[in-house]
């Protein structure tokens, strides 16, 4: 019998097949959104009940894949006229800053200006502790350097308002190592405070210049900035602390906290939205060539106080049992407490941008997680 491809029977099979497939692939979208839906449900409930209308909150963000599925504040960003929290409110995003200064180290190795197995001495050559030839900037990002946070803490002005340069000048006479560099893992501030003056003389820019050319305005991060004093930040939140005494929050940032004027390691104002637009940038390897952040992302020292987390660079890396691995950071500083968490493999990214440091952050990130794996979109 004569094959004829486009016989009646022929077609309707091909057509009820495709009708099928179409049906199997919407009912899936349909689903998923549901479950989309169901979470965000369930996730701004948790966070309506921790961060009341009336007192300092928190803006919250959610973006799965390329869509911003919940942005919204919590809360009030000024106790002094009560200005709410809303999804473009700025805040101090503290050590979360440490990622944009670890991209930044990335570009300049890119466009060998600096090599990420420099030693500490090689940029800073009027240094004289010999000690800070055998760290490297590798050493710096993933806070396995050895560096003592020696700061003096006894001027009062001093640690309110020290920026980077005058907050890390005590390494340059450095007398002793906490362990020999690269062997464990030691959070510390003053180490990518270092990255300030290694970004300016390597690039020949302002540390600010070059973070908005380099970073901030290709990543469509247009008002980011770094804090200063008396400087004008766009919608800014002020941290608030609450005090037992008067019962009330009162502010906490600048003139209230320590080494709240440095930048490299935790100065940098910005939004929720404008930070997926950063969370886009690396995605798509828009800034810096993927090799870098697959490094940046891989786990280079075990964190042995939390279990299941390494550092690696500019981020901490945690493999829980039961969950896929998670990028992420936090931040504190004054009353600001922060949580920017990825996970990569679901292309998800959730923030908590929090202007108030006595709720438990590490609780509420796991709820969310929680949900998350339980609505089956991680």
């Amino acid at each position: 019998m004569l094959y004829v491809p486009n016989h009646p029977y022929i077609i309707m099979k091909k057509l009820l097949l495709i009708i099928l497939t179409l049906n199997f692939l919407l009912m899936g979208c349909s689903s998923k959104d549901q479950e989309i839906a169901k979470a965000i449900k369930e996730i701004d409930s948790l966070l309506t009940a921790t961060y009341p209308e009336q007192i300092p909150g928190a803006a919250f963000l959610l973006m799965i894949e390329d869509s911003i599925e919940l942005a919204k504040g919590y809360g009030i960003a000024d106790m002094d006229d009560m200005t709410p929290i809303t999804e473009n409110t700025f805040f101090n995003i503290a050590s979360v800053s440490k990622q944009f200064s670890a991209v930044a180290l990335f570009i300049l190795a890119q466009e060998k200006k600096l090599s990420l197995d420099d030693t500490v001495c090689k940029w800073f050559p009027e240094f004289e502790s010999q000690l800070l030839n055998k760290i490297t900037l590798r050493h710096l990002l993933s806070h396995s350097s050895g560096i003592p946070d020696a700061r003096d803490r006894s001027n009062r002005k001093f640690v309110t308002t020290a920026i980077d340069t005058e907050s890390y000048a005590y390494i340059s006479r450095l007398e002793s190592l906490n362990f020999e560099p690269g062997s464990s893992y030691e959070y510390m501030n003053p180490t990518y405070q270092l990255m300030y003056t290694i970004i300016e003389r390597a690039s020949g820019l302002t540390f600010d210049e070059f973070m908005r050319k380099m970073i901030f305005d290709k990543a469509g991060m247009n008002e980011a900035q770094y804090f200063e004093a008396q400087k004008d930040i766009p919608r800014m939140a002020h941290g608030y602390l609450y005090s037992n005494s008067e019962e009330k929050y009162q502010e906490y940032d600048y003139g209230e906290e320590s080494f709240f004027a440095t930048k490299a390691d935790g100065g940098l104002y910005t939004s929720i939205i404008e930070f997926s637009n950063w969370e886009k940038a690396l995605r798509t390897n828009s800034l810096v060539d993927a090799t870098y952040l697959k490094e940046a992302f891989t786990p280079h020292v075990k964190i042995n106080e939390t279990p299941f987390t390494h550092y690696g660079y500019g981020w901490f890396i945690e493999d829980i049992p039961g969950f896929p691995r998670k990028i992420y950071h936090t931040g504190d500083n004054g009353g600001f407490q922060i949580y920017a968490g990825r996970y990569p493999e679901s292309k998800i990214l959730y923030l908590i941008f929090a202007n108030r440091n006595d709720e438990d952050r590490e609780k509420i990130a796991h709820q969310i997680d929680l949900i998350l794996k339980k609505r089956g979109l991680i």
